[in-house]
């Protein structure tokens, strides 16, 4: 019953994904969700938690396909027992509040694991589109694993925990915005239709988000700084929509130090990722932000 799920961060790969391109996870332990069991309900937190996994399971219930993967006996028993799931992961910032509970679900409720990657994905894509109206399942994946890893259309590298840079820090900054993951990855589906967009998407974006991958699993602190630019660049091309006005800014400055920042999650609000190998610095240019350092 105390299992934990952990929020997660989409470092790189949020929209490349849809083309098969990579992408990097990893989790984030500053929130977290677990099961409990309650079964007077006396607490609003609780009733609407337990209300929302009942929508859930009727949702897998009616899919063909997920209604055969889900012990529904026992998923019954435990929502009339008083399940809910006790989480502090924010809700549309794009950290995985839906991922921790479509991992939870399946953690629980699924009658034999999956243990291909790619297949187990797709899985919980399928039922975290219960939520967005369409999920690639790599964030639900990252709260399941709860590690590092990089993902491609070929399958999964699990990845150690310091595999990044000591000299390199991650952070995200709050936008102060809820975002909304459906209609933005519904404009986004929109656009890929355009055959010239689709085709410098797959061109230009595509290979970027690549190469800033590798290059900070490498370690080649000058080239990823440098990638990340263009990363910057091709978000403000591409991706407009999904940068807030209130962030604008960081995306077109050019500060005399290393320090870079990209959309999290599927963007429009929640937060702005960050990158610097100076902490002092990056603190003093983001003053006016609440930070999390990842």
């Amino acid at each position: 019953m105390n299992e934990t799920f952990y929020s997660k961060v989409i470092l790189f790969g949020e929209y490349s994904m849809i083309f098969d391109g990579t992408a990097l996870m990893i989790p984030l332990r500053r929130y977290k969700a677990e099961w409990k069991m309650n079964p007077a309900l006396d607490q609003p937190g609780e009733q609407a938690s337990n209300r929302s996994i009942r929508n859930f399971r009727q949702y897998l219930a009616n899919d063909v396909e997920l209604s055969q993967l889900f012990d529904f006996q026992r998923f019954d028993a435990d929502l009339d027992q008083g399940l809910f799931l006790d989480s502090d992961v924010p809700s549309g910032y794009g950290l995985g509040s839906s991922g921790t509970l479509t991992a939870a679900v399946y953690k629980r409720f699924a009658y034999t694991p999956i243990d291909d990657i790619l297949e187990l994905k797709r899985i919980l894509g399928k039922m975290e589109s219960c939520f967005h109206g369409s999920s690639s399942g790599i964030d639900p994946l990252q709260c399941y694993l709860n590690r590092p890893f990089k993902i491609t259309s070929a399958g999964a590298t699990m990845l150690p925990e310091d595999f990044m840079p000591a000299d390199i820090h991650v952070f995200l900054a709050d936008t102060g915005i809820k975002s909304n993951t459906k209609p933005l990855v519904q404009y986004f589906k929109g656009k890929r239709e355009h055959p010239d967009y689709l085709n410098a998407f797959q061109l230009e974006y595509v290979p970027c988000v690549k190469a800033c991958i590798e290059q900070l699993i490498e370690g080649q602190k000058e080239a990823f700084f440098a990638s990340l630019r263009q990363l910057t660049d091709g978000q403000l091309r591409f991706l407009r929509p999904m940068i807030t006005d209130n962030t604008i800014d960081l995306f077109l400055e050019r500060p005399d130090f290393h320090i870079g920042f990209k959309i999290s999650g599927s963007g429009g609000g929640g937060y702005v990722l960050g990158f610097t190998d100076d902490v002092d610095r990056a603190k003093c240019f983001m003053e006016g932000y609440q930070l999390i350092w990842v």
